[in-house]
């Protein structure tokens, strides 16, 4: 896997598999191979018994800006989406374990609409989370918007996905996209301790609870496969060309 993705076992928490976003020098931005690497992991952890809960984190001060701006630029020639980004989004929303996050800092585009997906997710004091997509003439990915609504009301989500708005920590809390806000030292300690927590649980009943609680997984796999066309078409159009000459020239 790419150093830029560190999966990452513990002997003194060996049930708990972390997913490391580890591109700090470009706030780490989500390549395809990162994507292709995430997958691999979250797959892994569906099919290791021993493995019972995903965390994702980033590194001090970014959990992650979002898609990496060469890709997005590679991706408006190529006609697509991406295929790594579609399977890495089935997989997120497949997982048949429970995944914990934490951010400590900015968290754009998909480093904001991952933890929808998410069962916990604890977030410092100076986080930011942030969706630019129809700014950038795009529209929302990962299930968003289907999940935003239903997670936070549909004002509240389409002040985040369409409108823009950046939300604070507090906010996000507020809003049910983030359990607890801690201190930005504390972020990394207080998720592990949950997800070490959930380790403990017994892993069968464990796992009916969050089936009971979070139902199928068809409607938002269909919703993903949606918005990814739709993705993909706004991609060749005029108004994202402009968008992302205009962002280029910043």
């Amino acid at each position: 896997m790419t150093d830029h993705i560190l999966v990452e076992r513990s002997e003194s928490a060996p049930h708990i598999q972390i997913i490391r976003f580890n591109r700090p020098d470009k706030k780490n931005a989500i390549t395809r191979a990162m994507y292709r690497s995430m997958t691999d992991a979250l797959k892994d952890a569906d099919d290791t018994p021993d493995i019972r809960v995903n965390v994702f984190l980033g590194t001090e001060g970014c959990f992650s800006a979002g898609n990496d701006l060469a890709d997005f630029l590679a991706l408006s020639q190529s006609g697509g989406m991406g295929r790594e980004i579609v399977d890495f989004l089935v997989a997120l929303a497949s997982a048949r374990k429970p995944v914990v996050s934490g951010v400590d800092g900015l968290a754009i585009g998909i480093g904001t609409t991952l933890h929808l997906h998410c069962d916990l997710t604890v977030a410092s004091d100076r986080s930011l989370f942030k969706t630019p997509f129809v700014d950038l003439a795009l529209v929302p990915e990962a299930g968003s918007s289907l999940l935003a609504p239903r997670v936070m009301g549909h004002q509240r989500a389409f002040a985040l996905l369409a409108l823009g708005e950046g939300f604070s920590a507090a906010q996000a809390r507020e809003a049910g996209l983030v359990w607890k806000v801690t201190a930005p030292d504390a972020v990394e300690a207080e998720t592990l301790s949950l997800a070490a927590k959930l380790a403990a649980k017994p892993p069968e009943a464990l796992a009916i609870a969050r089936n009971l609680m979070r139902g199928a997984p068809d409607a938002v796999l269909s919703r993903i496969k949606e918005e990814a066309e739709q993705f993909a078409a706004r991609l060749q159009s005029a108004e994202a060309r402009a968008a992302f000459e205009a962002f280029l020239k910043r």
